[in-house]
C-alpha cells in the first residue's frame, strides 16, 4: 500500500553505502601490496579499544530531559502551500447544479447501465435455479426510481419494508405503492448485484491463490466512486486519515471487529477527509494483513496510500490518531513535504522515553512537559488523563485555553480555564470535523437489511455519494454567494424527488382501491344473452361462514372472492367492513350490468 512517490530517509547502512567513519578496518580489506610495502598497521589493542569508546561516550550529546511550558519554543518552518489543483469543488460556478446532477456525478448513466445488466444476469441466474418471482430487465429510469425510493425510507423510517406498501391503515403511506410495487422492488433488493455474476464464478476459484481479489464483487462501483470523489473535488490544506466501520454480521474475509467502535462487527474502512467539510476524497477498504505490503507497519502503509504527492501537491497538514503516529512516519511525512500532527502510544518506537522532569500523577491539570528532536514535537498534557501528542507542525504552546468542569470545596461544579497546548486544540479543531462527515452519513443513511455482504458496502457507496454531493452544494453556494445553502433535509428531499421524477411539491393522489365488485364469468366469451344470469355462479364465500348456500355471479376484484349483493343481504359489504372504517365507501361503489 506504499505510494512510490514517497521517498523515506534511509541511512547508511540500509542504502549499502560505504561507512567512511568506521573503528577498525579488518584484514581481508586489504591487498597484498598494501600488506607488503608495510603500510599496514596492527589493529588496536583492546586497552586502545576501550579508551577510544570512553572518549566518544563523553562527547554524544546530552540526555534528553521534558521542558516545561515556561521554556520557550519556536515552531518549525512552514511548508509552503501548493496544491495540485485549486481547492474545492472542480466545477463551473456559474452554472446550477440541482441535488440530482450532484448525485449523478458519482453516480452515472453507464454506472447505472452496468448495475441494471449485471442485476439482469443474476436474475436470470437466480431464476434458472428454481426461484419463483416475476422478473423484467431493469431500466436506467426505472434504477433511478429504485434509489429514490432507497433514499424516501432513509427518511421516512419504518420497521419493515412491507409497511411501506400497507394499504387501508391509519398508518399507510400513499408514495411508494405510486413509483413501483412491493414486489418489484423487493425483487431489485434480491438480486442486485455490482459485478459481472460469471466473472464472480471465475474469481470464486482462485482462491486461496494471491490472484484471488476478495472485494471484486464491489470493485466496479468502488472504483468509480473513488475516483468521482477525487476527480470533482481537491481537499483544502488540513487532511485527517481515520477509521470508519461499515456495520455488518456477514461471516467474509473482509469483516473486522472493532470493539472501540460504535459499530463492532462489519467492514473496516481507512478514510482520508478533508478537515474543513469532511468531505471523503479517498479510502480503502481493509481485507486483511496478508494484503498488506511487506517491510512496513500497517499504519505505515495505509496512510502512504492514501496521501498521494502526485495528487494532492505539497504543503499539506495530516492529522492522524494514535493508530497511525509513529516517528518513522512523521520524517517520511515530511521527506515529501506533508507535515502531521496526532496523538501517540506510550509504547510507540523511537518516542522519548525518558522520565527526567516527567509528569507525574500529581501533576496538576494543564500542565504540560515537552521535547523537540530537530522538527518534530512530543508533547505530554495533563488533563483528566496524561495527553501524549507528536507534531511536525506546531510550536509547543502558543497560550491557548479550554473550557472545563471542576468541582470546588463546596462540592459544586464550575466552570475554569484550563491551560492546552496548540497540537491539543488543533488536533481537536480538526478531527472534529471527521465526526461531523460520519454524522451526515449517519443521519440519511440508506442501509437496510440484506443477507450478501457487498450489498452492504453498495448502501455505504450511495452514502458516500449523497454526502460528498451535499458538501459540494454547500461549497459551490459559499463560492457563489448569492445563494444560502440548502440543509441537509431539504437536499435529501429534493434530490429523493428528482430521483423519483416527482415534483416536491406535489401532493401524492389518493390510490384508489381495486376492491369493486365484478362478474365472475367472463361476459365478452359468453355466446347467448339467456345464459349471462346463470353461468359462472359461484357460492358466496360470506353466505357459507353463516351456513348459508347462496350463489352469486359477483365477485371482489381484489379479493377473487364470490360476494352476493342483494338487497336483505349484501355480502360485498359486510366483506370489506363498509360502512365502519373498511376499505371503500358505499356510495362509491357503482355497479353496472
Amino acid at each position: 500500500m506504499a505510494d512510490p512517490d514517497f521517498r523515506e530517509p534511509v541511512s547508511s547502512e540500509e542504502s549499502g553505502e560505504e561507512d567512511t567513519n568506521s573503528d577498525i578496518e579488518g584484514f581481508d580489506s586489504l591487498d597484498e601490496e598494501e600488506y607488503d610495502s608495510g603500510e599496514w598497521s596492527p589493529p588496536p589493542s583492546p586497552q586502545a579499544k576501550r579508551s577510544r569508546i570512553k572518549t566518544r561516550s563523553t562527547e554524544s550529546p546530552q540526555p534528553l530531559h521534558w521542558k516545561t511550558d515556561g521554556d520557550p519554543d519556536t515552531a518549525p518552518p512552514d511548508s509552503t502551500f501548493q496544491p495540485a489543483r485549486p481547492p474545492g469543488p472542480q466545477l463551473d460556478p456559474s452554472s446550477t447544479h440541482t441535488p440530482l446532477d450532484l448525485f449523478k456525478l458519482f453516480f452515472t448513466g453507464e454506472t447505472i447501465q452496468t448495475l441494471c445488466r449485471n442485476t439482469d444476469k443474476q436474475a436470470a441466474k437466480n431464476i434458472a435455479r428454481g426461484k419463483k418471482y416475476k422478473w423484467t430487465d431493469l431500466t436506467l429510469k426505472e434504477f433511478y426510481k429504485y434509489l429514490g425510493l432507497v433514499f424516501y425510507m432513509s427518511m421516512v423510517r419504518l420497521t419493515s419494508i412491507a409497511d411501506y406498501w400497507r394499504q387501508n391503515h391509519v398508518f399507510s403511506l400513499p408514495l411508494p405503492s405510486q413509483i413501483m410495487s412491493r414486489d418489484r422492488f423487493q425483487t431489485i433488493s434480491w438480486n442486485l448485484h455490482i459485478s459481472d455474476p460469471d466473472k464472480d464464478a471465475r474469481n470464486d476459484r482462485k482462491k486461496g491463490t494471491p490472484k484471488y481479489d476478495p472485494l471484486f464483487r464491489v470493485k466496479p462501483l468502488l472504483d468509480v466512486i473513488k475516483t468521482a470523489s477525487k476527480v470533482c473535488y481537491h481537499p483544502h490544506r488540513n487532511l485527517a486519515v481515520h477509521e470508519r466501520m461499515v456495520a455488518s454480521r456477514a461471516n467474509v474475509k473482509p469483516t473486522e471487529c472493532a470493539k472501540a467502535k460504535p459499530s463492532k462487527f462489519g467492514f473496516k474502512l481507512f478514510v482520508l477527509a478533508d478537515c474543513r467539510q469532511g468531505y471523503t476524497v479517498d479510502f480503502n477498504i481493509y481485507t486483511g494483513r496478508a494484503e498488506i505490503p511487506h517491510g512496513h507497519a500497517l499504519s505505515y502503509d495505509v496512510v502512504m496510500s492514501l496521501v498521494r504527492q502526485k495528487y494532492l501537491g505539497k504543503g499539506y497538514h495530516v492529522y492522524l490518531d494514535s493508530f497511525y503516529t509513529c516517528p518513522k512516519l512523521f520524517r517520511a511525512l515530511q521527506a515529501n513535504s506533508f507535515l502531521a500532527c496526532g496523538p501517540y502510544r506510550e509504547r510507540t518506537k523511537d518516542c522519548p522515553k525518558t522520565s527526567e522532569n516527567a509528569l507525574t500523577e500529581e501533576s496538576e491539570r494543564g500542565s504540560m512537559r515537552w521535547i523537540r528532536e530537530d522538527q518534530m514535537l512530543f508533547l505530554k498534557w495533563m488533563d483528566t488523563k496524561p495527553v501524549s501528542m507528536c507534531s511536525t507542525i506546531h510550536a509547543a504552546n502558543l497560550g491557548n485555553s479550554v473550557q472545563r468542569r471542576d468541582k470546588n470545596k463546596d462540592g459544586r461544579w464550575t466552570s475554569v480555564s484550563v491551560a492546552c497546548p496548540t497540537p491539543v486544540s488543533e488536533y481537536n479543531t480538526h478531527m472534529g470535523a471527521i465526526d461531523t462527515s460520519d454524522q451526515l452519513i449517519q443521519y440519511y443513511t440508506g442501509q437496510q437489511k440484506t443477507m450478501r455482504w457487498y450489498r452492504k458496502l453498495f448502501f455505504h457507496f450511495l452514502d458516500v455519494a449523497t454526502t460528498n454531493s451535499y458538501i459540494l452544494h454547500k461549497e459551490l453556494c459559499e463560492r457563489q454567494g448569492t445563494t444560502k445553502p440548502l440543509t441537509h433535509k431539504a437536499f435529501m428531499e429534493e434530490l429523493t424527488a428528482g430521483l423519483l421524477d416527482i415534483p416536491l411539491d406535489s401532493t401524492p393522489a389518493p390510490r384508489r382501491s381495486g376492491h369493486v365488485p365484478v362478474a365472475v364469468a367472463d361476459l365478452s366469451k359468453m355466446g347467448s344473452s339467456k345464459s349471462k344470469a346463470t353461468i359462472g355462479r359461484k357460492l358466496c364465500a360470506m353466505c357459507k361462514r353463516s351456513n348459508q348456500r347462496k350463489d352469486t355471479p359477483w365477485k371482489c376484484n381484489d379479493c377473487d372472492v364470490p360476494l352476493c349483493m342483494r338487497l336483505e343481504r349484501n355480502c360485498f359489504a359486510m366483506w370489506h367492513g363498509i360502512g365502519e372504517g373498511g376499505l371503500e365507501c358505499v356510495h362509491e361503489i357503482t355497479v353496472t350490468l
